[in-house]
Order: C-alpha cells, then structure tokens, then sequence
C-alpha cells in the first residue's frame, strides 16, 4: 500500500485507473471535474493508454462509455447531478442493454447549489434505473469501491452508479492505494450477439433479467461491508446516517464514539435487515441523509409501525442545502462552539467576470444595441457569462438549463417579444444549443444569436471546447445564411462597430448568429506563461 493526498474526485480517478478503467467520458461540470483532469494528467493512464476525452454533452459521454463496455473493456462517465438530466435516456436504457465490460457512472450532486442552478439528489435516478448506488462515507471509500464496482458491474451485468456530494469531491484525504493494479480487459464482444439492441421484444426479455437482480442487489448490499452496523449503549435513539453524513455526525464526539446505535448507508438497495435491526432495539429513529429525503420516506412508507422517524422530511434537519457538523450536532442538543456558517463580519463579494474577459466587452456592446428597445429581450445560458445578470452589465434576463438560451428566445419570438436574443457560449453550443438552432432556422423565427467564443469551457477551468474552430461551419450546416454570420472582435476599441452590426441583426427577420471571438484572459494567461516558462528552460 502506498498513502497519498487526494480529492474524493482524485480518489475516485485513480481507483477506476487501479481497477483496470480502459476509457473516461465526460462533461466539465463542478464538482465533477476533477476526475477526468486527473485521469487525463496521470502518466499511469497514459502509459495505459486509458482514453480520457471530454465530449459534447453528457448524453454522448454516457453512450461512449456503453460503446466502450459493449467491446468489453471498463469505462466510466462523469458528470454533475444536472447532466445527468442529459444523459438520463442513454442512463436509464444502459440498465435494459446491460454491460459487457464493467461501467460507472460518477455523478456529483451539489447541495447549497455553490455552482449550480438547483438542487436534485441523483439517488433516484439509480433507483429509477434500478441499478445499484454507492455513496462513500469519505475519500479511502471512494477509492476502494472503484475496484468493487466495475466487478459487481460486470457480476450483475449492469452499470453502477456512483453518488458524491461537494464536499466529497473537494475535500482532501490520505489514502492508501494498491500497488498490485488490475489489469485492462482484453477486447471482447457480447456473448449475446442481440444484448444492446433494444427492439421490444428483446427489451422485454432483458428487462425480466433486471428485475431477477433485485434480490441480489438487497443481499449485496448486507454483505459487501459497506453498509455498517455499529452498536451503542444508548438505545434512546438510533442514527442511520448515509455517505459523509456519516463524518458530520462522528464529528461531534470525542474520538467519533457515537453513543447511539447507528446504521451507516453507502450502498443501495438499503439493506432491509440492518434497518429492521436498528428500528426494533432503538426508541426512534434520527436519519441523516445528504439530499433528499429518500430513505426517510421509505422508513416511514415500509415500516410505519409507530416509532418517530425524524430527519429531513419532518423539519427536524433543513430541507434545503447541505449538511454540516453543526446542524446535525443542534439536533443532538451540542452547544455548538464551532462555526461551519460564514461570519456575518466579512462582507460577502459577488462574483463577477474577470478582468479583461472579452464577454464584458460583448455584453457592453449588446447593451448598447438594445438601448432603444429597452431591457427584457436577452435570455442567457449556462456559464461564466450568466454572471452578467448582476451589476454592473445586468445584460440578461434568464438562466435555466444547458442550451435553454436558444429555445427560450424562439419561443418568445413566437409570443411576441422583439428583437429576441439569444446568448450562449461556445461550449454550451455544440453541448445543447445547437439543436434549439436547428428549430429556429426550420421555422425561420427572428431571433439573433450570440455565441460568445473565448475558445474555452471556462466556467470549470478552462476544458477544451468542442466548438472551437467549427462554429461558423456548424452555423452554415444547419441553415443559417453566410450573410447572416458575423463573426466580432470584442474588445472597446470596436466598440461602435460591433454595435452596429448588433443592431443590423436584430432587425432581420430571421435567424441571425453573431460570434463575438477572443481568448479566455484565463487560458491566455495561462498559455502566455507557460510559454515564458519554456523560452527560460531553452535559455538556461
């Protein structure tokens, strides 16, 4: 064994690395990101030759990563709890197909939405799917249930999901990683010629199969020892605590010697028995669970038998937002000392976009445009540039979901709103916009579309992006007139150019595509030192 430092993120990478991954898919999304990253810098999965892309969205990510298991090698998709949304068409059928080599798919959820436009729990996308869920309790967890879930995956032949939370993704620990590595699969196909072709009577066939699992997915989750029984003396209360609530709740003892009984949960199905257990040696029921309700709910749906069960769905923790040492020590009755919370003393600061982001200057000319129309006509995206919403630009009126600027801007063309803009960047084009694209142009509907460039996905790091240098063409493609295609230099210095070429296209009746273009001043930062750093390394 050899200890190390790591993210849950980077626990997770180099778990699937050591349990025989052959490919990674994904889609930058916070706080996913960093599993692809590592897997992407590791000269193990280089010398691998383990494929680590990012793609278009998260759907292709996911359909990847089947193709990947139909040729019988191991692979993962990794997302953040919205993308799994995106993907949820190739996710759910994933379970009917089966897998032929071992798949997981990691998503992130992000309670108190730190970088997010809501909040879901993605274990019941798994129980939807009915597959099996992990959850790691902490980052040694994460690693170690790599190794298990691509064989359970390929025992049961289905995928396996995998849920973290923020503050998993983020935070660091040692952990103690294998030295003897798992082998690559060797390239196979299905002994089932027919496994992944989902015509109905086959699908029947294969979904009959699924529902046999069900059993042995409830005993698997008894006996793989990731779901853990600790006993107490004090049977006033008993504590089941799911994933890192686990920590938050070990937090508020000395030495984590929890006093009640407790039922720790990192793997689904829940397992009945150890519940049974708990429920009849304690007088009531404490669950503390990060996310939604589910296990709370079906405590009191399946057992119903009169003991209190308290938890999020009662009131007894908040339903919205993340857990934390401190909550759940004021339901214990701790004298909180402390604080988790941000001091009322520091004055909060907004986020903003960069200095020299060439968006402020995109922004500043589309505000300009539309000074004679009034506010209320621009419905934005997804990404660093939804930050002009707030002082000093407040230059967009919406943010819903990935690729919603486009369709929103058709449809309010079709209501009546005039001009109607729509704002996107690149990254998020080719992820989902292009499709809303497709709908305008077949309809001809008069809406302006700005794809703001910066040649990056920026708002997570700076990831490639599938657009660069294929926008204009992808634009021509699907119908929008070359005439109808500008591509702008946002910076001051054209200010009254670019807004005049705004305003021309606003008043076409028809579908317009305007592409203000210039390097993320992150990535080009970035890029300028690194280049620095080799004319240094050459001289010297």
């Amino acid at each position: 064994m050899q200890n190390i430092l790591l993210l849950g993120d980077e626990a997770i990478a180099q778990g699937a690395i050591d349990a025989g991954l052959s490919a990674v898919y994904a889609y930058p999304g916070t706080p996913s990101t960093e599993i692809t990253e590592y897997i992407q810098k590791s000269k193990e999965a280089q010398s691998g030759e383990i494929v680590a892309q990012w793609t278009a969205n998260e759907k292709t990510a996911v359909e990847a990563a089947l193709g990947a298991s139909y040729a019988g090698k191991r692979s993962m998709a990794c997302m953040k709890h919205v993308g799994l949304n995106v993907a949820a068409d190739a996710f759910m059928n994933s379970s009917i197909t089966g897998v032929n080599g071992g798949i997981v798919v990691v998503v992130a959820d992000d309670p108190s939405m730190h970088s997010s436009q809501n909040e879901q729990d993605s274990r019941f996308y798994g129980k939807f799917a009915q597959v099996p869920i992990l959850e790691p309790v902490n980052q040694q967890q994460a690693y170690d249930m790599m190794h298990y879930a691509f064989d359970y995956s390929e025992r049961l032949n289905v995928p396996i999901l995998m849920r973290i939370t923020t503050r998993m993704a983020h935070s660091r620990a040692g952990v103690k990683v294998k030295m003897q590595k798992t082998s690559q699969n060797i390239f196979h196909l299905p002994k089932v010629a027919n496994q992944f072709v989902l015509l109905p009577a086959l699908a029947r066939v294969n979904y009959k199969k699924l529902l046999q699992n069900i059993p042995l997915m409830e005993k698997e989750s008894s006996t793989s020892g990731f779901n853990k029984f600790i006993d107490g003396e004090d049977k006033s209360m008993g504590i089941i605590a799911s994933g890192i609530a686990y920590n938050y709740l070990r937090e508020n003892y000395e030495n984590g010697k929890v006093p009640f009984p407790v039922l720790s949960i990192s793997q689904y199905p829940e397992p009945i028995e150890m519940i049974r257990k708990l429920y009849s040696e304690t007088e009531k029921i404490m669950v503390l669970e990060e996310g939604y309700p589910i296990i709370e709910e079906q405590l009191k749906g399946i057992l119903n038998l009169g003991k209190p069960v308290h938890g999020r769905l009662d009131g007894t923790l908040p339903r919205d937002g993340e857990l934390n040492p401190n909550i759940i020590g004021k339901v214990l009755n701790f004298d909180i000392i402390v604080s988790y919370e941000n001091s009322a003393s520091v004055m909060s600061r907004p986020p903003a976009l960069c200095q020299g982001c060439p968006h402020t200057d995109s922004y500043s000319a589309l505000n300009s445009a539309l000074e004679s129309v009034g506010k209320g006509h621009v419905l934005s995206d997804i990404g660093c540039y939804t930050l002009a919403a707030l002082k000093p630009l407040e230059a967009i009126n919406s943010c819903v979901d990935m690729g919603a600027s486009i369709t929103m801007a058709k449809g309010a063309a079709d209501a009546g709103l005039h001009p109607s803009v729509a704002v996107i960047g690149d990254s998020t084009f080719t992820h989902s916009g292009m499709t809303g694209l497709l709908d305008a142009v077949i309809c001809n509907t008069p809406i302006t579309v700005i794809i703001l460039d910066n040649g990056t996905t920026g708002m997570t790091g700076g990831q490639r992006s599938e657009a660069t240098g294929k926008i204009e063409d992808i634009c021509k493609g699907l119908g929008v007139s070359q005439e109808h295609i500008h591509v702008l230099n946002p910076i001051n210095k054209y200010h009254e150019e670019n807004v005049a070429t705004i305003k021309k296209e606003l008043d076409y009746k028809g579908v317009s595509v305007i592409i203000p273009r210039r390097e993320c001043i992150v990535t080009l930062n970035a890029r300028l030192k690194a280049i620095k750093s080799m004319k240094e390394l050459q001289q010297n």
